[in-house]
């Protein structure tokens, strides 16, 4: 009884708020790199593998809510927190021992800042990703209860803070997804959620400008930004992110047909 009595109060006064959908070979690495936190909120979209059990055996607060989109799906898992310290995290990302620690003191100082980024160390099968854009990364995750929410994005969601925001030198580690198979499933899905999104802005596409900014896309990732220095895996990095932008384009073009031509029939 003593040593859970001791367990219990090692950990800090912090909500760890994470989406899933079909986690369950990310969450376990995850979990247990944030286990100094006494509350994990996770909001699953539907999960059909282990996810939920595994969050269930960590202790972690589940709520299974239909999918509405990253930003406003991230916001629901922060309304969730009650400590007066809130992590946003994704699945594949974990906290090394010395940012553990960084978070602990923040925790537990009076002066602290309303919010802090954290640089991001990017892996991509196996290797620390350092050019092209993907280091530091830097990007706000932590901050106090009420001072800090999600913007609405559906895509490219990020964290907005009320305050001063401070940035720390310890970093959060991103094991992003190496599946080449996997990874072209997520180009679908996120190109056309980042097309619908152009779309409601107004904003108009061709086929030959999607191609444009596919090629420059790419020019400067391997080239410019030096993403030939990562070996293969940054070339496998740059010519995803230039297809990608392709086919965002490419289906905003579409959608911007579609739309001209429904407009049209509606006219007759």
């Amino acid at each position: 009884m003593g040593d859970q009595t001791d367990m219990m109060d090692d950990k800090i006064p912090l909500s760890v708020a994470l989406i899933v959908h079909n986690e369950e070979e990310n969450l376990p690495d995850c979990l247990r790199s944030v286990a100094f936190a006494r509350q994990v909120v996770v909001v699953d979209s539907g999960s059909e593998d282990g996810t939920l059990r595994i969050a269930a055996a960590f202790g972690c607060e589940v709520f299974s809510e239909s999918w509405r989109g990253f930003g406003a799906q991230k916001q629901s898992a922060i309304e969730k927190c009650r400590e007066e310290w809130i992590l946003v995290l994704d699945a594949d990302e974990r906290i090394p021992t010395e940012t553990g620690q960084a978070i602990r003191g923040i925790v537990g100082s009076a002066d602290a800042a309303a919010g802090y980024s954290f640089p991001r160390k990017n892996f991509f099968q196996g290797r620390w990703i350092r050019h092209a854009g993907w280091w530091p990364d830097r990007v706000v995750r932590l901050f106090r209860r009420g001072r800090g929410r999600l913007t609405e994005a559906r895509v490219h969601e990020a964290v907005v803070v009320e305050g001063r925001i401070e940035a720390l030198e310890t970093p959060i580690e991103h094991w992003t997804e190496s599946r080449l198979g996997v990874i072209l499933n997520k180009i679908d899905r996120y190109s056309t959620l980042g097309a619908e999104e152009a779309l409601a802005q107004g904003r108009q596409s061709s086929v030959v400008s999607a191609f444009a900014r596919s090629a420059l896309t790419f020019c400067q990732d391997y080239l410019l930004r030096g993403g030939f220095l990562d070996g293969p895996q940054g070339l496998t990095l740059a010519v995803t992110d230039a297809t990608n932008k392709f086919f965002k384009y490419a289906k905003l073009a579409e959608m911007n047909r579609l739309a001209t031509k429904g407009r049209g029939k509606g006219r007759r």
